[in-house]
Order: C-alpha cells, then structure tokens, then sequence
C-alpha cells in the first residue's frame, strides 16, 4: 500500500513556481502587474542574458512598509482581497493580481531581493529570499516605491534552466509582455533595457490621443496612419479601441490585441469575432492589426481560469462577440472609401529599379487568359453613369480644364482613360489615383446586396421539389431548434422522420432566392457545424454574406470591358459615396493614389 505524506515546504513552493514562473517573461509580468496595481507612474524593467542572470523591476508606486514587507513573501498573502471574503470577491476582482503567489513563487527558485519605501517613511527597508530561505528585514537606501532585483532565476530548479530558450528569445518574450501591459496602461511609463542596452522607452501618455499614441509607439507608424477607431457600449460593457484598415494586413494574426479591465488576454472568442468582422474585407490567409479594450463590471468576468492569468472567461461571451464584430463593422463602415497609406508606399516601391517583378511572355498570355470576356453592359453602372450625368457636380467636374477646386471637391477625382481596359486612371488636385474596375465594382455590388438584405429582408424561393438532407442527428436537431431563425434567413426546414443510425433526415422546402440553385444541402451541414462552434445566429448571417460576396464577384463589371467616360467617372462616385470600396472582398486595394510629389520624386523634380 502506497505511504500517502505531506511533501515539505521547499518542495510545495517549487511545484507552485513551476506553474506561476514559467519563464522569465512570466516573473516580470507578474512583477510588473504588482507594480501597477501599486498605482505606479514609470515602471522601468531591467534583464542580463534574457532574465535568466538578471531581472530588475523598479517602480515608484506606494511602496510597502516593513510589516507588509515580511507579508509580501508569504504565500497566499495579499492585499487584493479582503479579510474574511469567504470567496464572495473571487467573481469582482478589479486589480490585476490577487493570488499572493509571485513573489514567493520567485523566492523559492532565485535569489529575490525586495527593497521599498512608503511616501511617509524616512527610508526603505529591504528582505531577500535565497531559494526559499528569508533573510532579517533591514533598512536600506532607496526611492519611494519598489524594487525587486531578481538573479539566477531557477538556481534552485537547475532542470528548468534546460527548458529556457535563447537570451534573445526570452529577451522577446518579455519585450512582448511588456509591450501588451503598456498599450493596456498608456498613461504609466515604462522602458526595457536588456544587457545594459536600452530596448525601449515610452513615456506615459495623456489627453484623449494618448490611448493612439501609446500603439502607434509600439506597433508603428504605420498602424497609427491607418488605424480607425472603434467605439461601442451596451449592457453595462464598453468596447473601444482601434482597428486597422482591411488593406493594412498582415500574413499572421500576430498584431490582434484583446485587453479586459485593464489585463491583456490571449482569448480564442476575439479570433472568431475578428474573422467575422473581417470576412467581408479579406481573404481567409490575411489578418487585420487591431487593438481592442474592454470594459465591463468585475463580477461578469472571471479572472480565475488559468494560473497565469492570461485567459478570462466572459459571463455573456455571446455579448462580448457581438460587440466586437458590430463596432468593428460600424468603424470600418465609417472609413467609407479610405485605403491605407501603406498601399501607395507599396506602389512606389515598386517603381524602384531592381524591385518590378520579371514578366516574360508566358506572364502575358496567363493574364490575358485571366480576363473575362468582354461583357455587353456592366449591371447597373450604365444607369448609374446616366445619372451621374444629371448632376450639377457632373457639368461642373466634366468641364475641360477641370480646375483645382472642382477636382478638390472629387476625393477619387475626374476619369482621364482607361489603362488595358481594366484600370481607371483619374486626376485628383493633387496627384491621380488608378482604380481596379472589376475589384471596385464588386465591393459596389456586394455593399447593394446586403443593403437590400438589410432593407427588404431576403426574398425566398420555394423548390417545386423539396430536397431532403440526411444529416447527422446532432446537426439536424439543432438545425431544427433554430428554424424560426433559419426562416428569417430564406431557409424553411421541417422534421423529416425519426433518426436512424445517428442520421437524421430534414427536409428543405425554401431557400433565400439569390442561392436559388446552390447547394443547399451542404450550406445546410456548414452552417450546423458553424453554430456548433460559435453558438450564435450570426454564423447564418455571416454565411449568406460570404454567398452575397461570391455573387458579387460574378455579377460585376470584368477586366477587359471598355468603359467610356461617364461609366468611369460613375464608378468613382459611387466608390466615393459606398462604405468600405477601398478594398475588394479579399482584401486587395481597388484603387492606389499617388501624389504628385511622389511622381516628381520619381523623375528627380524632388
């Protein structure tokens, strides 16, 4: 019979490290987090071979006296949750630790020293922890606030030093975990330096573009130029952040950033939310940049699901999801036609000799094989083109020569030709923009159908002959829970006999009339399976827009089709005036605009 028996307290604390301080990006977020929760205002974070000799955390928060010093390193002490809490404060945490176990954790496998001062207090007091062994409390010289000096970080567990990466690599790695806690608090300072080289600094931020500033510092730039702000509240929740443009994407989800209450999570509901966001806007292989912050009370959210608190679990993650993907829409929408600054830098780029791709014969005859044949009349843009013309703006833009003031009151500006029959070339007041026709028309046609959708609701067709589709039970039964649902969508679905080894049959009497001819019988497995995972009625919906997007491409003008000048200038007005036509259904630009310095600078006239 195997001797059940108490493992002694060294050993107790290790096996605690071990799941709190995984690397040493793990010790400095927890130490960074007391930081702030310690009402500090710069937080400066120091490493020697990647944390694994070195981490120095300095703040100049509110310190500790010596009493709550010796308290400090004990497990399971804190001053996040009050005495006598019976667990009641576990569901309406508001401070980003509350646990009690970082400090001690780190003691018990590094040589941790704590040095503090309160601002009443006429010097620090400091206390080390040698692998678990405490040292006498003593005065010391030190700042109002905190620092903790830790060194040879799993001295005391040398099998977990094997388990490290490179310097670099843990250089990286708390470079990260940084950077997620200073977008979350723009208004503290905080700075790295790694071997006695300064990584970075950002000072803190204030004022309403704070918040922008604070990103633009650490994803660039670019992300700032292009990024459009996102705003929406509902419920007692409050969503804001910024969100780049569709153009400004990337090859992995790497620039997406969720942050709850203040704590920067890693959580698989922003991923869906996101992707439904955007599916309108890019390809399945493409990724937006954003950052997204939320807000909501303490007692929706629990915090207490992963030991390292990198994960929280939302009461209503079906609210959560819908706000993300509505305020995220809602910004896009607001961009109306605006491309990113990055597609023009792209372009110019590409002029540049050495960079223009190699186009042999072969490169020729595979795009001329690509174009469609030449179509009679685009749908809808010769009516559009006709009333263009009836405008007033029309007779002012068409007189020849257009000024610069016509031509500034006309962003995309005034149609001059007509490039291979599949590029618009139009002069703006201060540069010409060149336009994709078939990319541009099918984000027209595509924002048409879902207005239309949205406005009328969505037209059905009834099947001279019901099609029956055998599914497995589970699918069909939630397929059947959810058919007043499905029905608002242009499905109508019956029971279809009892289920027969696990299969079960549903019969499908309606479909929405633009899918009139798909398949509907494997749409119908789609979307069970799609709310199977995302447990809501949006996937229907997000499912029929992906349709609607596919329509579009195949209903809209082609490369190849001549267009005269009324067509083209109607194409760029309604380019102007329909949310969301700077870039096509995958994510490409429909147009690029240059600057007329940008073309001087070509040419050496700059």
């Amino acid at each position: 019979m195997a001797i059940i028996r108490r493992l002694p307290e060294a050993t107790i604390n290790r096996i605690a490290a071990g799941e709190v301080v995984e690397r040493p990006a793990s010790a400095v977020k927890e130490l960074v987090e007391n930081a702030i929760d310690a009402g500090a205002r710069q937080i400066d974070v120091s490493l020697g071979q990647g944390g694994k000799s070195l981490i120095l955390v300095e703040d100049d928060g509110h310190g500790m006296d010596d009493a709550a010093l010796a308290l400090a390193i004990e497990r399971h002490a804190t001053s996040k949750l009050p005495e006598g809490d019976g667990g009641n404060r576990m569901f309406q945490i508001a401070s980003l630790g509350f646990r009690g176990e970082a400090l001690p954790s780190i003691g018990a496998v590094a040589h941790l020293t704590l040095t503090s001062r309160t601002a009443n207090a006429d010097s620090a007091h400091s206390v080390s922890v040698n692998g678990g062994r405490v040292t006498p409390i003593a005065p010391a010289a030190g700042a109002v606030g905190t620092r903790v000096e830790v060194r040879d970080l799993f001295f005391a567990t040398p099998a977990r030093l094997k388990f490290l990466k490179s310097d670099r690599a843990e250089t990286t790695a708390v470079s990260d975990i940084l950077k997620r806690l200073a977008m979350a608090h723009p208004r503290i300072g905080f700075s790295l330096t790694s071997d006695g080289r300064k990584t970075f600094a950002y000072p803190p931020e204030a004022g309403d573009d704070g918040q922008l500033k604070r990103l633009g510092a650490i994803l660039g730039r670019d992300f700032a130029d292009n990024a459009v702000p996102v705003m929406a509240e509902r419920d007692g929740v409050r969503l804001y952040g910024f969100a780049g443009l569709p153009t400004f994407n990337h090859a992995t989800a790497q620039k997406q950033y969720l942050v709850v209450n203040g704590r920067p999570v890693r959580d698989k509901l922003l991923n869906g939310a996101v992707r439904g966001a955007y599916q309108d806007f890019l390809a399945g292989n493409r990724h937006p940049a954003l950052a997204l912050f939320i807000e909501l009370p303490p007692a929706e959210l629990d915090v207490n699901v992963h030991p390292a608190k990198t994960e929280v679990r939302f009461r209503d993650a079906g609210l959560i999801r819908s706000m993300i993907v509505g305020g995220l829409r809602a910004a896009l929408g607001e961009a109306g036609h605006r491309a990113s600054t990055t597609v023009a830098g792209q372009t110019m780029a590409a002029f540049r000799p050495g960079n223009a791709p190699h186009t042999g014969q072969g490169d020729f005859a595979a795009a001329q094989n690509f174009q469609a044949p030449l179509e009679p009349n685009p749908p809808g843009l010769s009516e559009a083109a006709a009333q263009w013309l009836s405008t007033p703006q029309a007779a002012a833009a068409m007189a020849e020569p257009a000024d610069a003031g016509s031509l500034a009151r006309l962003p995309l500006g005034l149609a001059r030709a007509q490039l291979h029959e599949t590029y618009v070339l139009a002069q703006t007041h201060d540069g010409f923009v060149i336009v994709d026709q078939h990319a541009a028309h099918e984000r027209l046609v595509y924002e048409w159908m879902k207005k239309q959708i949205a406005e009328s609701g969505i037209k059905r067709q009834i099947l001279l002959v019901p099609e029956v589709a055998e599914l497995d039970e589970d699918a069909a039964l939630l397929l059947l829970s959810r058919a007043a649902e499905l029905a608002e969508l242009g499905f109508v679905i019956e029971d279809f006999g009892p289920p027969q080894a696990g299969r079960k049959a549903v019969m499908l009497r309606e479909v929405p009339a633009m899918l009139y001819g798909a398949d509907c019988k494997t749409m119908l497995a789609d979307m069970a399976e799609e709310m199977r995972e995302l447990g809501a009625g949006l996937a229907l919906k997000e499912k029929l827009e992906e349709i609607a997007g596919t329509l579009a491409c195949h209903t809209s003008v082609r490369a190849g089709r001549r267009l005269n000048s009324d067509e083209m200038n109607a194409l760029l007005r309604d380019m102007e005036a329909t949310p969301n036509s700077g870039q096509c259904n995958h994510g490409r630009p429909t147009y690029v605009e240059l600057k007329l310095a940008d073309i001087e600078r070509l040419f050496g006239r700059r």
